[in-house]
């Protein structure tokens, strides 16, 4: 296929633009625009390299002169919302700072719920991915810890983060498919679960619910997750005055 390479390519090594010959009709930035508009509106599935091209008025074989690889746009695609992070100064608090970058890695991953299905670590050199972790490590720098421990950090705190906000986005998608309310497959799935644990099958989850039967709140849980697994990090040298 027409501009598809035989060997292994990094799409931000490729010349956006050649030295010579007329001015692409349309840049990375509008085929990543594209493909975003439709990854918001219809989800992942629905980006392809030929719905990507009607939406830009090209042809499909055009588009592969750009990007040569559906994987190539998938990079664009994830490299253009990246720029949406807000980069404070560095408090001198990295457990403050870094908290503050997982609360918006979490909001941004809601606005594009298909985000948490593409990350990976090989699309975690492009461009505003290498602005994010050098902002990252710029927090972390009152952390004495090696290089390497604090990519540790930040790659644990990028997990947690996408874990939860995937199952989030799973769990919504779930219950507006439901025929019928939220609160009633609640109330139906309470009633068995009482039933089970009060049979005395269960001694221990029993317990559990006694010692605290109210209603989960997601958010302390998810503070919680990301509050511990920085303690994980602090605990492995000098993490400084600062307490969470």
């Amino acid at each position: 296929m027409a501009g598809r390479p035989a060997v292994p390519e990094v799409i931000w090594a490729r010349p956006e633009r050649a030295g010579r010959g007329p001015r692409p009709a349309h840049s990375r930035a509008d085929i990543a625009a594209a493909a975003v508009r439709v990854a918001d509106a219809e989800g992942i599935d629905a980006v392809s390299m030929r719905r990507v091209a009607g939406e830009l008025g090209m042809g499909t074989m055009s588009l592969y002169n750009y990007v040569p690889r559906k994987e190539d746009l998938y990079e664009l695609m994830v490299d253009a919302v990246s720029a949406e992070y807000d980069y404070a100064e560095p408090s001198g608090d990295w457990r403050t700072d870094v908290l503050g970058l997982a609360r918006q890695a979490r909001a941004l991953m809601h606005r594009h719920p298909w985000l948490p299905r593409l990350m990976s670590p090989v699309y975690g050199f492009s461009p505003n991915a290498l602005r994010y972790l050098e902002h990252c490590l710029a927090c972390l720098d009152p952390l004495e810890l090696p290089y390497g421990t604090k990519m540790e950090l930040i790659a644990s705190v990028t997990s947690v983060v996408t874990t939860y906000v995937a199952n989030e986005i799973a769990t919504a998608e779930r219950t507006r498919s439901l025929p019928w309310s939220e609160e009633q497959e609640n109330a139906v799935r309470i009633g068995y679960l009482g039933g089970q644990v009060a049979s005395g099958k269960y001694p221990r989850l029993a317990a559990a619910f006694a010692e605290h039967s109210g209603p989960i709140d997601l958010e302390a849980v998810f503070e919680r997750a990301l509050r511990r697994t920085l303690e994980g990090f602090a605990g492995e040298g000098f993490a400084g005055p600062s307490a969470v």
